[in-house]
């Protein structure tokens, strides 16, 4: 917003050749009233502009979400995993650079990548293509093929290796905006405390000084233990913290975006005996269904600026 100084006001009135005291005093308010009406002009566009962008990023969300590029089965997982809410948390915007942890089948990436747009760059940490477990390479050959099914939609992704406990070949050092990770962690904590924390040292290494780390975890009660594996796929929230804490991340904010009241976390076959996994097939089935996916926490970090 551009605002007239006082000397700009003086100036304003020397111009005016102002000869005697009272019509000194009247071009003097005449000056001040068309900066009292050049500002407030400058405030409601400063507001237009600002709700613009807004209608905009609206736009872009309603875009990406209702897109058939995605499927309906995809588009039915919003109410659990509510991606608009949750990466707008995080900071997520059209432009940045994003390493995203374990894609998976790609259900993020096909939000990241369309959201960052042409100036943006979204990392896939995948598995290693070469990795020895059959699984694995069956998964990075799938996510592979995927993007490469629809060049022109994920022009800006670019698959890379995450692979616990060792393999971290990301991206650069210091070099993305922000790093996500959507229910992963209990996977990293079958290597142990030690490995789960060289994981979040490994996301805080790309990240550029003040950079974010997002994090979404199947959420443990904490009246419930956690055994040393996370065999569940839940996880106390004060652990997650505490991993990512040692790892020099700092906690800036947390979120009930993603909370499930309605969920127990005493499942037969743990996490996965809710959708979409319901690993116990059809026993309970309605009663899993009716619970709806797991009770999550939603943490923001963020690497601390060089002083």
């Amino acid at each position: 917003m551009r605002v007239l100084t006082a000397s700009a006001i003086v100036l304003a009135m020397s111009t005016l050749g102002c000869t005697d005291a009272s019509e000194q005093a009247k071009n003097e308010t005449t000056v001040k009233d068309e900066v009292k009406t050049e500002v407030k002009t400058e405030i409601v566009k400063s507001s237009n502009t600002e709700t613009t962008e807004s209608s905009e990023i609206e736009s872009l969300w309603n875009s990406i979400l209702n897109s058939e590029h995605r499927s309906d089965k995809n588009k039915q997982r919003d109410q659990y995993r509510h991606p608009q809410e949750t990466l707008s948390f995080f900071g997520i915007e059209p432009g940045m650079t994003v390493v995203e942890i374990a894609p998976g089948g790609g259900w993020y990436t096909e939000i990241l990548s369309p959201l960052l747009g042409k100036e943006g760059k979204l990392y896939a940490a995948h598995y290693d293509p070469s990795s020895t477990v059959e699984y694995y390479r069956n998964s990075r050959e799938k996510f592979s093929n995927k993007i490469a099914s629809d060049a022109d939609l994920y022009a800006n992704v670019e698959i890379t290796i995450f692979q616990p406990p060792e393999l971290f070949d990301m991206a650069a050092e210091n070099s993305a905006d922000a790093v996500v990770t959507f229910r992963n962690v209990h996977n990293w904590l079958r290597g142990g405390r030690e490995a789960t924390v060289d994981s979040f040292k490994a996301m805080y290494d790309v990240l550029k000084p003040g950079g974010v780390l997002g994090v979404v975890e199947h959420r443990l009660p904490k009246d419930m233990k956690q055994d040393e594996k996370a065999s569940s796929g839940y996880m106390h929230q004060d652990f997650v913290i505490s991993v990512a804490q040692e790892a020099g991340f700092k906690l800036v904010a947390t979120s009930e975006i993603n909370a499930n009241p309605k969920d127990t976390a005493d499942h037969p076959k743990g996490v996965w005996s809710l959708p979409p996994g319901l690993r116990l097939g059809d026993e309970d089935r309605e009663k899993y269904m009716s619970i709806g996916e797991s009770d999550r926490m939603t943490l923001k970090f963020v690497k601390p600026a060089k002083e």
